[in-house]
């Protein structure tokens, strides 16, 4: 059978479905989201199969986030003819947003390479479900937690000794109910075997899927990508999720201002100390705020953000590596050089050589590395 993505809008009563095969367009998000794709018989194209398991409350912006991005990626690359299902336990149809969703029953179904699992704050998986996850990890289908899902394969026990993340007001309740999970406050995560990803909610699932787009078929894929969606950039995946200085200050007004400052003074860091004085608290107050809500020391903190902004700039802008890593707080090349090699383990020449090389390669060919 092939894939199928319906829409149902319920107040309307109005069902609609379309085929779509691979295009040389660009579809639109409403066409992601009911399209089709199904591989030509006669074509030595490898077809991988995608089930997106919702659960009610799933957003829709995150779906259609990594729809869009698969049905662009079989315009760009001739390796891969990528087809989308969408699923649930009983395929009775599931509420996105104001939409329902027609599904397939995904306790029925097999044969997937990638299940994507889309949930929202509250969802709830029943036992069974958890348990056909469970018999999908032992088959060796990679799974994806996009926003909520991750709570999801959590539960199911998939995630046990793995980094993963969620949507940032998740983060704190989920590292209490399942500390044998590495969570993290990233915008997305994926293992070196790409067999758990995970990430936040709204565009963060682009980001996601084409990071693991460009693992299977080369970066110069991922940056084509990048460009056909309008994106301005890929967002890495050691890069924190953006939120509200109050939001991510756990609601202490002392932690978001400290935030505020940091965010404020990158090219000129500010010493731990002074922070502390600026906001009013002590140095050790300071460090039990940052540890209690960002499971980090201030200094680690900040050193996190120069770093992730000397990044962007190495990827994006033509600044040479001294100017960048002088712009992001750093007092010399060498100070720089090593400081950024010691969290990315690559040196910032490395960064942009990267960059370059993935340019100049077609897309879909692979790097050597």
């Amino acid at each position: 059978m092939h894939a199928r993505v319906c829409m149902e809008a319920e107040a309307a009563g109005l069902n609609y479905s379309a085929a779509v095969n691979r295009s040389p367009k660009l579809p639109s998000l409403n066409e992601s989201l009911i399209a089709a794709s199904q591989p030509d018989p006669a074509s030595a194209v490898l077809a991988r199969r995608c089930g997106f398991l919702l659960l009610d409350g799933a957003r829709l912006l995150p779906l259609a986030g990594v729809l869009e991005a698969l049905q662009l990626a079989n315009t760009l690359q001739a390796e891969a003819c990528y087809e989308a299902t969408l699923l649930s336990a009983d395929g009775a149809g599931v509420h996105c947003g104001s939409l329902r969703l027609a599904t397939e029953a995904a306790l029925a179904s097999s044969g997937w390479q990638m299940i994507f699992v889309v949930a929202g704050e509250g969802s709830e998986a029943p036992a069974d479900l958890l348990h056909w996850l469970g018999a999908q990890a032992n088959a060796g289908v990679a799974l994806a937690g996009i926003d909520g899902g991750s709570a999801v394969l959590a539960e199911a026990g998939l995630l046990d000794g793995e980094r993963a993340t969620v949507d940032g007001h998740l983060l704190e309740a989920l590292q209490e109910d399942f500390p044998a999970v590495v969570w993290s406050g990233n915008v997305w995560e994926m293992n070196a075997k790409a067999s758990r990803l995970s990430c936040a909610g709204g565009s963060a699932s682009l980001d996601l899927t084409l990071a693991w787009l460009g693992g299977l078929h080369g970066e110069r894929l991922a940056q084509d990508l990048t460009l056909g969606l309008g994106l301005e950039r890929l967002r890495g995946r050691d890069e924190r999720q953006r939120r509200p200085s109050a939001e991510q200050g756990g609601g202490s007004p002392k932690l978001a201002e400290a935030l505020s400052l940091m965010e404020a003074n990158l090219a000129e860091p500010l010493p731990t100390e002074e922070v502390a004085r600026l906001v009013g608290v002590s140095r050790r107050q300071l460090e039990r705020l940052f540890k209690q809500h960002l499971d980090a020391l201030p200094s680690r903190y900040y050193l996190e953000l120069r770093l992730n902004r000397a990044r962007r700039l190495l990827q994006q802008s033509s600044q040479s590596i001294l100017q960048i890593g002088l712009s992001c707080g750093f007092s010399s090349g060498p100070h720089f050089s090593n400081a950024y090699k010691a969290h990315f383990e690559k040196t910032p020449r490395d960064e942009r050589s990267q960059r370059a090389a993935a340019w100049r390669r077609p897309a879909g060919e692979h790097s050597a590395s």
